[in-house]
């Protein structure tokens, strides 16, 4: 067993989310998504890099050394697969592991907002899965593949970089592809995948004009593609994919994009009350008459303050405040963990005059 082990077993063992290892500092676990340091050392350059090498193969090492950076998959049996993450720094090597359970989780037992649930559904379009890093996009996705791997025979295509979740052959086929290893880049990848007759396509990250750009021929010849950024709210995620584009070609992105959006999801974390855990808290902006013109028309500013206006009940769709407004309410989060998250944390205070202030 790799010395490395006893640490990501205790990721496991203690519930919580990553391992931070890193030179000049004592190894430190991400528990309810704060960090805390373990009863250790703190590691030289030389003791990290002995630590994280010995996990290595040889060309994952030659890669780090070139590149400066390595991102891979490690799996310590009868606990979890980890997401490993490796750069170089000023005190040394650094490495970031997220832990994967190794079932595939299920929209049954996630607490998805019923419009979340029913994109599964969908035949076609685009659906943009959004969020900073460690928000639960990858959690949200393997949900929605797995639901249509169980329940529909359709053939699902993934890119990512690298392979998180695996997805068993149930009623559907799963053709998963890492960067690096099947394929030399998420846009050969795509490329590739446009030819492999995909009925559902999920791209693990929309970077730049040319993954968007073949994400966007998937969607228009009748494909169901996801696809993540790295954007924290709805209408900004909106604006992003049409940024990525050249200026000449934005007018007509935005002709194409108001026709084959279907969603976008931006997600957050947010500690739960007593502080066991974390609860998802989901931003759903659906595609409509009023969602599709803004976009054709260039209106995009206008896109949170209709978010803003709808009744979730009645459209399926929510802002990420009327979110954490209702687990407020619930009291699943504690009023003062909502507003540092709230997108217009002052008008939840007004929302919630029964909250005294000694409660934030």
């Amino acid at each position: 067993m790799a010395r490395i082990d006893s640490f990501l077993r205790l990721v496991v063992d203690q519930r919580a989310s990553d391992l931070h290892f890193h030179a000049g500092h004592p190894p430190l676990v991400r528990l309810n998504g704060d960090l805390v340091p373990l009863p250790f050392r703190a590691l030289s350059d030389d003791e990290a890099r002995r630590f994280v090498f010995e996990i290595l193969t040889d060309h994952q090492r030659e890669t780090l050394e070139r590149d400066c950076g390595l991102d891979f998959v490690y799996d310590v049996p009868g606990a979890a697969r980890f997401r490993g993450s490796l750069f170089l720094k000023n005190r040394g090597l650094g490495a970031v592991f997220r832990a994967v359970p190794y079932e595939v989780p299920s929209l049954s037992t996630l607490d998805f907002p019923d419009s979340v649930v029913k994109l599964a559904t969908l035949s076609h379009g685009l659906v943009l899965v959004t969020g900073p890093t460690g928000s639960g996009k990858s959690t949200t996705l393997a949900a929605l593949v797995h639901e249509i791997n169980l329940t529909q025979r359709r053939h699902i295509i993934t890119v990512e970089d690298p392979i998180e979740f695996i997805h068993a052959p149930a009623a559907g086929i799963v053709t998963q592809r890492e960067v690096g290893t099947h394929a030399e880049s998420f846009s050969s990848a795509l490329r590739s995948a446009l030819r492999e007759s995909p009925d559902v396509l999920v791209v693990g990250e929309l970077r730049d004009q040319e993954t968007v750009s073949l994400a966007l021929s998937a969607a228009e010849t009748g494909a169901l593609v996801f696809g993540t950024l790295h954007t924290n709210a709805a209408a900004k995620s909106v604006h992003r994919i049409i940024d990525m584009m050249p200026s000449e070609a934005r007018e007509q992105a935005r002709g194409v994009i108001s026709v084959l959006l279907r969603a976008v999801i931006a997600q957050r974390l947010c500690k739960r009350r007593g502080g066991e855990g974390r609860v998802a808290v989901f931003e759903v902006l659906l595609q409509d008459v009023a969602v599709s013109n803004m976009i054709r028309e260039d209106k995009l500013h206008q896109l949170d303050a209709h978010l803003q206006s709808m009744n979730p009940e009645t459209s399926g769709m929510q802002s990420l405040d009327r979110a954490l407004l209702d687990l407020v309410k619930a009291r699943k989060v504690e009023i003062g963990d909502a507003l540092r998250l709230a997108t217009h944390p002052e008008r939840m205070r007004e929302a919630l005059p029964e909250v005294s202030q000694g409660d934030d």
